[in-house]
């Protein structure tokens, strides 16, 4: 909140603002002699009540920071620490060569158009949410689309040019999409166990797809209430979080994950922690790190981690969430006191609500997505390991071929208000290669443009 200047001081002499407006007309430039002690401390104040106050100011200032010193310690910046063995001038470090610092992902596209096909009724069409793209870039990757349904030679060509894969949410469990995801995974454990690291994020229908493939068992899952619903994770007993997603989790947030319904759920299928550990498959590959409650309090595994492999499982959206909602537009309207002195105060951090809540999150389409500022460092968390893992592959592919095939060479479509519950999608429809800017493959601009 902005601090409010004090309008009076106890030195300061009580004056009308009439005489006031008069003071500030006075002549500064007036030397005359004969001008009246009455007019002279009116002036006299007009340069010294700034100054006061701004001596005060800085007195308080210094006194509340006392008194904070004796209950908790001061956090210096490094060049006011008292260390006379640091070095002056920092350098920084060489880059890690054995890390990639331009990671690639790979997003597999799901059948349809994202919006019940009140967007492209291709029978060839797929999508991919911009939501997953977004999470995937706010993380410092880029991405590649997969389209699920082109020539395995060409899907298996763009597989050589990224450094993980993501498997998005979505409804189909059956038949070519299926079969794709299974021929990918084969392949990406067929390069890890060859020595190339290569990491996995399933969400939603990928945790589903994962579970039917390693448990073979394509019955294996069950139904469970956990549509449009916000929840918590409840962690395991004894679970050791280093070296999983939740490694760099700070512990107030690792607490308040199960205590404040801070992730999304969206789904009808999972797997109990009784019929996962029932079968050997998953319960050799697997670890469970989370669970979750759905609405009639069954529950279900929300997060696993491979044992051996780099491969994360979420029943859960982190994709959804990201960016904080924008207070900085609350307070800057507060400070305009006009402004609040007009409207009613209720009313108008309803209306800054609302107004913010339109602009800063990926996906709006469902009523219980969390867009808190604990949810949102939930998901950058969840960004940040796919991403950091996605730096140590070894692959480095032709930039040319990386440009030639970003998700950039498409433009996404909004469907809003065509859909039930993504704001933006890519829709691809064609199987063949896509069409690129000048700018992407011959590197004469910043970024990407759209056509």
């Amino acid at each position: 909140m902005p601090s409010h200047f004090l309008s009076n001081s106890p030195s300061t002499p009580t004056t009308k603002t009439s005489d006031l407006q008069n003071d500030t007309a006075v002549s500064l430039t007036s030397t005359s002699s004969s001008s009246s002690s009455s007019s002279t401390a009116p002036d006299m104040w007009t340069y010294l009540w700034i100054p006061f106050l701004m001596s005060l100011s800085k007195e308080l200032t210094l006194a509340r920071a006392a008194t904070a010193t004796t209950s908790s310690p001061s956090i210096l910046p490094p060049n006011q620490l008292a260390d006379d063995d640091s070095p002056s001038v920092p350098r920084c470090s060489a880059q890690d060569i054995k890390l990639n610092y331009r990671p690639v992902i790979g997003i597999l596209s799901h059948p349809g158009d994202g919006a019940s096909g009140r967007l492209n009724n291709a029978t060839n069409a797929s999508y991919i949410a911009a939501s997953y793209v977004k999470f995937v870039e706010s993380a410092g990757a880029r991405v590649i689309p997969l389209i699920y349904n082109e020539p395995r030679e060409i899907l298996f060509e763009k597989l050589n040019l990224v450094n993980g894969v993501l498997f998005t949410g979505g409804w189909a469990k059956t038949g070519l999409y299926f079969d794709t995801v299974k021929a990918i995974f084969k392949e990406i454990l067929a390069k890890n166990d060859a020595g190339f690291h290569f990491p996995v994020y399933a969400i939603c229908l990928g945790f589903e797809i994962l579970t039917m493939i390693i448990s073979e068992d394509n019955q294996i899952l069950e139904t469970f209430n956990g549509a449009d619903q916000a929840s918590t994770l409840q962690f395991m007993n004894n679970i050791n979080i280093e070296g999983t997603v939740f490694r760099r989790f700070p512990p107030d947030l690792l607490k308040r994950l199960s205590t404040d319904c801070l992730v999304m759920q969206n789904h009808r299928y999972g797997i109990s922690p009784q019929r996962f550990q029932e079968n050997e498959h998953l319960s050799s590959f697997f670890e469970i790190l989370t669970t979750s409650t759905d609405e009639d309090n069954q529950v279900y595994v929300s997060t696993v981690q491979a044992c051996g492999y780099p491969v994360t499982a979420f029943q859960w959206h982190p994709e959804v969430l990201l960016y904080v909602l924008c207070i900085s537009a609350i307070v800057i309207c507060l400070q305009m006191h006009v402004l609040v002195g007009q409207i009613p105060q209720l009313k108008l951090l309803n209306a800054l609500n609302k107004w913010s809540l339109m602009k800063n999150a990926f996906e709006w389409g469902l009523s219980m997505i969390p867009h808190s500022e604990d949810a949102i460092q939930v998901t950058q968390h969840i960004a940040n390991f796919f991403v950091s893992e996605a730096r140590k592959s070894l692959n480095r592919p032709s930039s040319q071929k990386v440009l030639a095939n970003l998700i950039y060479n498409y433009s996404p479509t909004y469907c809003g208000k065509a859909g039930k519950g993504y704001d933006e999608v890519y829709i691809f429809a064609e199987q063949k290669a896509p069409k690129y800017t000048r700018c992407a493959v011959h590197g004469d601009c910043h970024g990407h443009v759209k056509l």
